[in-house]
């Protein structure tokens, strides 16, 4: 049986020391795996690490001005299909750690032709699971999450489920479906590119999968909770989602029960 190949891409913002340590994870675990990689530094750094030291291919790309998410992974996924086509794409936020191989039980995910994405279980670092599959939101629905102090997960993680959608710290996508939906909305800089990602899929007919199998650690770094440009950039996306096609087709098909 063939390897399916693989293509990460990985974007540092300044963050070469747990972007190298991603890498290690990548190699340490994921040795029989046919791996490309492909790092993005969308700022100017200094690299810490020799990208040819590792078991699989690295390639660096290296922006003259800084880009949103969507352009990076955008980028990433034209430049790997031009240079080293692969099978499946994965984005990978630089600071998720591997503590297995995550990707056998995501490839059984997405044996179903139906899947067009697949994501593992997030834990943090003290061992809890993040909700990393979540519903929908609304307007609403924001506010009585930012009002309620304790965060619910909104589906259960004990077993493969198909949440609304999963975010875009770890997603594993066939390279054919992405290319079908058109990869992410460049018109979101930062924060809902993996929400509206999942509902253009789902208007497509795919399903969206949540793998508990499958398990990585996200050392979390939210920084939209103390800088303003942050905080900007979600207010701004959260707006341009609520009013794109993809929210008003997916609300209505809950509405109606079309597509269900």
């Amino acid at each position: 049986m063939t390897t399916p190949t693989i293509h990460v891409s990985v974007v540092s913002h300044g963050q070469c020391g747990i972007t190298a340590q991603l890498l290690q994870d990548i190699q340490h675990h994921c040795r029989d795996m046919a791996l490309q990689a492909t790092v993005t530094l969308n700022i100017p750094e200094a690299l810490c690490f020799d990208p040819d030291s590792f078991d699989f291919s690295v390639h660096l790309l290296r922006n003259i001005q800084p880009q949103g998410f969507s352009a990076n992974h955008n980028a990433a996924f034209r430049h790997g299909q031009q240079n080293y086509p692969c099978q499946y794409f994965c984005v990978v936020n630089p600071d998720i750690r591997f503590s297995s191989n995550p990707f056998p039980e995501l490839l059984d995910c997405l044996e179903d032709s139906r899947v067009g994405v697949a994501a593992p279980l997030v834990l943090n670092t003290q061992g809890r699971v993040e909700d990393n599959a979540r519903r929908f939101p609304t307007p609403l629905g924001i506010l009585a999450r930012a009002l309620r102090k304790i965060h619910r997960l909104d589906y259960a993680v004990d077993r493969a489920t198909a949440p609304d959608w999963v975010a875009g710290m770890f997603m594993l996508i066939p390279v054919e479906t992405y290319q079908r939906i058109g990869g992410f909305d460049e018109r979101y800089f930062l924060y809902y590119e993996d929400v509206d990602l999942c509902a253009r899929l789902r208007l497509a007919d795919y399903d969206v999968r949540l793998c508990p199998a499958a398990q990585v650690v996200h050392e979390a770094r939210r920084q939209s909770h103390r800088e303003w440009r942050y905080l900007k950039w979600h207010m701004t996306s959260a707006l341009r989602f609520f009013t794109s096609k993809a929210f008003i087709g997916v609300t209505w098909r809950r509405l109606t029960g079309a597509g269900a």
